[in-house]
């Protein structure tokens, strides 16, 4: 269990500054700019830039040598996309009989610690899981989520898209898998969530989108996948989709759950940050662990 990170207190409108800023609607000059503006109680802009930084020592859950798991790193196919991906494949060290199989997908950053920890989450539930980094092409993770972040935004969005859904291929065909496969991601991760389910319908059995964009609203009706779609309260940028999402969602008879977080913000999942909402975060996790205990199996 990850604790809350003792951090000074930080104004609402910095988390919606640093949100903008994350997302690429604004740049570093005009983020810290903003801070200027919201900083208080003797707090500077630059104070609150470094409080707002992720640590990710704090978001070791399970550690990399755990002994009831084993993790390497695999290549896959990608014709249509890049070519060659990457990714960190997770799994319980001792399987007894085939179990579900997760994809795991990273925020528009690449593949940081925070992301491998969630995978060895999932192994350590008994489950297959699988974490992609869409920033192979141009490296990997670059060590720090600034220069990620710059780095997927260099990228052909297509062949990213494409990158994932042959990262699903290459998982769902994976010796040890029963055949039932599983996806979560966090902010562009859950976009990519609600995306794999109405588009790799045969593939996707079950779906747990945190705080994502909502899909093309004319893909909802292919979805076969079980849906557990993670909100957070203070999060206008991806809620102001929800009620349209949820109508179509209603409409085509898709099974799914909503769980809206109060008090939380975006990516108040993600336990290396200040976002981080310790209650919030682990009956959201604890939520995903039974639902796709439910729906693959394992």
């Amino acid at each position: 269990m990850s604790k809350q990170r003792n951090v000074p207190m930080i104004p609402a409108k910095a988390f919606e500054l640093y949100d903008r800023y994350a997302h690429g609607f604004i740049d570093r000059r005009q983020f810290l700019t903003g801070l200027g503006r919201v900083a208080v109680g003797g707090m500077t802009a630059w104070a609150l830039f470094n409080a707002l930084k992720p640590d990710y020592a704090r978001a070791q859950q399970v550690s990399f040598n755990d002994p009831d798991i084993q993790g390497s790193y695999r290549e896959f196919d990608s014709p249509e996309g890049h070519g060659k991906g990457r990714g960190y494949l997770v799994q319980p060290r001792e399987l007894s009989q085939r179990v579900g199989t997760v994809l795991v997908v990273h925020e528009n950053r690449g593949l940081n610690p925070y992301i491998e920890d969630v995978a060895r989450r999932l192994a350590k539930a008994g489950l297959i899981a699988f974490a992609p980094d869409a920033l192979y092409p141009l490296g990997g993770y670059p060590g720090n989520d600034d220069d990620g972040r710059v780095l997927q935004q260099q990228l052909d969005a297509g062949k990213v898209v494409a990158d994932f859904f042959a990262a699903a291929r290459f998982l769902s065909a994976l010796d040890g898998g029963n055949g039932k496969l599983g996806v979560v991601g966090f902010c562009f991760g859950g976009g990519m969530a609600n995306r794999l389910a109405a588009e790799l319908p045969e593939l996707i059995s079950a779906a747990v989108p945190f705080y994502g964009m909502a899909p093309d609203l004319e893909t909802v009706a292919d979805i076969r996948a079980a849906m557990l779609v993670q909100m957070a309260e203070n999060d206008e940028r991806i809620n102001a989709r929800w009620p349209a999402y949820e109508q179509a969602l209603q409409q085509h008879k898709v099974r799914y759950q909503a769980f809206t977080y109060p008090g939380t913000q975006h990516g108040f999942h993600n336990d290396s940050t200040p976002r981080y909402h310790p209650e919030a975060a682990e009956l959201a996790w604890s939520r995903t662990l039974g639902f796709f205990a439910e729906h693959l199996g394992g």
